[in-house]
């Protein structure tokens, strides 16, 4: 009942045409009638990444903010011969600016403070200035990683986390939060400002290393491979 996206996607990465292969068998033809022994089909030499579409840029005061039930209003299929440049070209095509030096704000809740660490440095090795709330900060420059430091909203009127963003010195937030989304807490705020501003907001800690390492690649919107998905054979 939900493959509406799923299905067309695979049949792109396989070759196969799954829907006419289920109606066949719905109608009483098997697999093996079909010409079909295997499972899964030979692996190809590409990668097949989707990228789903957010509707936060188009509706103002929407939350980039996920959870189980599905939010996003369409999707981008990358392909290209490694992983890192399918998702870099999905990522474009879905509308996201990849910028390659600049700022990095961090803020992550405690459980996910030993994770970071590494991802932050993949940031800062690339050249990217860092800044983090305080207690982020804390954790990235015990392990060498330079940090500016940046006050909550409620605690420095003047210079906070907003007036960061709203700089233009960021070009990317990893922001995770166990707090929901009380539109009061800095957490909401900050993504709703970064959705406001366009600015890549990443809520999960596997988006922002994955991120680190297209970006580590150095690709170019001119340079990447370009696939015809209509000769792609099986």
């Amino acid at each position: 009942p939900r493959s509406s996206r799923t299905v067309p996607f695979l049949s792109k990465a396989t070759g196969y045409s799954l829907a006419d292969i289920a109606t066949e068998v719905i109608m009483g033809k098997s697999l093996k009638e079909q010409g079909i022994f295997d499972i899964y089909p030979e692996e190809k030499k590409r990668w097949y990444v989707k990228v789903p579409v957010f509707s936060f840029s188009k509706i103002r005061g929407l939350d980039a903010y996920l959870s189980p039930e599905m939010k996003s209003t369409g999707e981008v299929l990358g392909i290209a011969p490694t992983m890192s440049e399918a998702l870099y070209k999905g990522l474009l095509g879905a509308g996201y600016n990849m910028n390659t030096e600049g700022g990095v704000f961090v803020t992550v809740r405690d459980t996910d403070k030993d994770e970071i660490v590494e991802i932050a440095r993949s940031y800062y090795d690339l050249g990217f200035k860092m800044y983090a709330t305080h207690g982020t900060a804390d954790v990235l420059e015990a392990a060498g990683i330079r940090t500016t430091r940046v006050d909550k909203i409620a605690d420095n009127p003047v210079s906070n986390t907003m007036t960061l963003i709203e700089s233009g010195k960021v070009q990317y937030i990893i922001s995770t939060s166990a707090k929901g989304r009380n539109p009061l807490r800095d957490s909401v705020k900050i993504r709703l400002k970064s959705v406001e501003l366009g600015i890549p907001c990443l809520t999960s800690l596997d988006t922002a290393k994955s991120l680190a390492k297209i970006l580590k690649c150095n690709y170019k919107a001119e340079d990447v491979s370009l696939v015809d998905i209509c000769t792609l054979q099986k």
